[in-house]
């Protein structure tokens, strides 16, 4: 298993997976620890997650550092992100206990409410786009709702899955309450079988998910999925247009246009069209990439030449199938070194090219007329994926018509989609079920459960 640089292509580090007995030894500790950790308070928990987040920013630059080595986040970026991680740990550690609390029901027993008690050992199965993002947006749920956490992190950022482990180590948390495991994907299902995981949970791609899914459910194992997207954005005719492009843009390239919720369809009225498309294509023309350690760069290389190689074949693909070429599009004549790729727009897309129907998982708009709002409307509904949406317009009332009708778990309007620990988030269709964040998200991972108390006098007493 190796980390490689993918501005350099310099292998980082090698890491020697672990074989079965050492993977046996860490979910019996995993278990082990559950039985004691689950026994802890919201009052003894919510420090020690308190202390994840302090933790996390006295290593801030040190962290982003790891991330622009191992996938080529940008260092501003991946600060942002170690902050966000950071507020997500302090979120749980202020709202888990209210989130939980006994919820009185009224019904005919004397008393009843439910309850909300862990599972168990939960498996994170996660990927090197938001390498500490992703993890944490589950492990501190989960861990403040008194379930442990085992991460089987992507191959490429094994530095990162450490790098975790060791966060919550130093803040103090009991040993194997979190426990990264370096093995291969191809070891992931016999892990998920295991008897001591309880439950799983997927931020991956549909097929990876599917897979998952299958594993887990044939051994009756909860699940959260959280897949992959084809974000459309509606860009209506009473639209801002500077607002549009800017926040369209800045969409699109987030970490490299490598994020499921980044903007990917681009669906524009046809009155506004030409001069969308003017605009964007001028802006994607001013962005910077190269290295992710420079702070000129605006973005940096793909996470891996493979993941090049594939959107560009998806862009070429698109070309022949009659999509026009504005901006980008040519892998750089140096890529012998780094995993680069031009900011690219596409117009002209149309359903049946691949720039329309598949996910494409790098810095590539495609750009879609739509005649009317219920063709665009259609046009974004006209995907697999789930995942997010944007619609812009000026009328607030026709904003949230438009918005109920859009097929995705997220709909953002006058701004770009993104995770927030206030608010839950997840999709449908192919793009998974389940929810991550908010109260939702703590939820997930717990038994819901009902107390009853019939109306029998009680003594106080036990009675053998």
């Amino acid at each position: 298993m190796q980390s490689i640089n993918p501005h350099s292509g310099q292998v980082i580090r090698t890491y020697e997976a672990q074989d079965d007995a050492q993977v046996e030894r860490l979910l019996g500790a995993a278990a082990d620890a559950f039985h004691e950790w689950r026994r802890s308070s919201f009052d003894d928990r919510a420090p020690l997650m308190k202390g994840a987040a302090r933790v996390l920013r006295e290593r801030k630059q040190q962290l982003a550092g790891l991330m622009a080595d191992e996938m080529g986040k940008v260092l501003r970026d991946g600060g942002a992100e170690i902050e966000k991680c950071a507020a997500c740990c302090d979120y749980y550690a202020d709202n888990a206990q209210r989130f939980l609390a006994n919820q009185p029901v009224q019904t005919d027993a004397k008393n009843s409410y439910i309850a909300f008690d862990p599972l168990g050992p939960v498996l994170a199965i996660m990927p090197w786009n938001f390498p500490f993002w992703q993890v944490f947006r589950f492990a501190a749920p989960a861990l403040m709702a008194g379930n442990v956490g085992v991460l089987k992190h992507a191959s490429n950022v094994s530095g990162c899955a450490l790098a975790i482990g060791q966060v919550f180590e130093d803040a103090g948390f009991p040993q194997h309450a979190f426990t990264p495991l370096l093995i291969e994907s191809g070891r992931v299902e016999k892990v998920i079988r295991h008897p001591a995981i309880m439950a799983v949970t997927l931020t991956g791609s549909t097929p990876a998910g599917r897979s998952v899914a299958a594993a887990a459910g044939s051994e009756l194992k909860k699940t959260v999925l959280e897949l992959g997207g084809s974000d459309p954005y509606l860009v209506l005719e009473d639209a801002d247009l500077d607002l549009a492009v800017d926040t369209c843009v800045k969409s699109r390239l987030i970490n490299a246009g490598q994020s499921c919720i980044a903007a990917k369809r681009f669906i524009v009225h046809k009155s506004l069209c030409a001069r969308f498309e003017q605009a964007y294509a001028e802006r994607f023309r001013q962005i910077r990439f190269g290295d992710p350690r420079d702070d000129a760069s605006d973005i940096g290389p793909m996470a891996r030449a493979d993941l090049r190689d594939g959107i560009h074949d998806q862009v070429e693909r698109s070309v022949r199938a009659g999509a026009r070429l504005l901006v980008g599009g040519r892998i750089p004549p140096d890529s012998t070194v780094g995993a680069y790729y031009p900011p690219t727009v596409l117009s002209g897309v149309t359903p049946g090219m691949p720039a329309f129907d598949e996910e494409v998982f790098g810095p590539v708009a495609a750009i879609i007329a739509a005649d009317d709002e219920e063709q665009a409307i259609a046009l974004a509904n006209r995907s697999p994926y789930g995942l997010g949406a944007a619609l812009f317009t000026r009328d607030d009332a026709r904003a949230d018509r438009v918005a109920r009708r859009i097929e995705a778990g997220n709909v953002f309007i006058n701004s770009f989609v993104k995770s927030d620990p206030h608010l839950p988030f997840g999709g449908v269709k192919h793009s998974g079920y389940g929810r991550e964040l908010s109260w939702f998200g703590i939820q997930e991972f717990v038994n819901v459960k009902t107390v009853y108390h019939g109306q029998g006098q009680s003594t106080g007493h036990r009675t053998e």
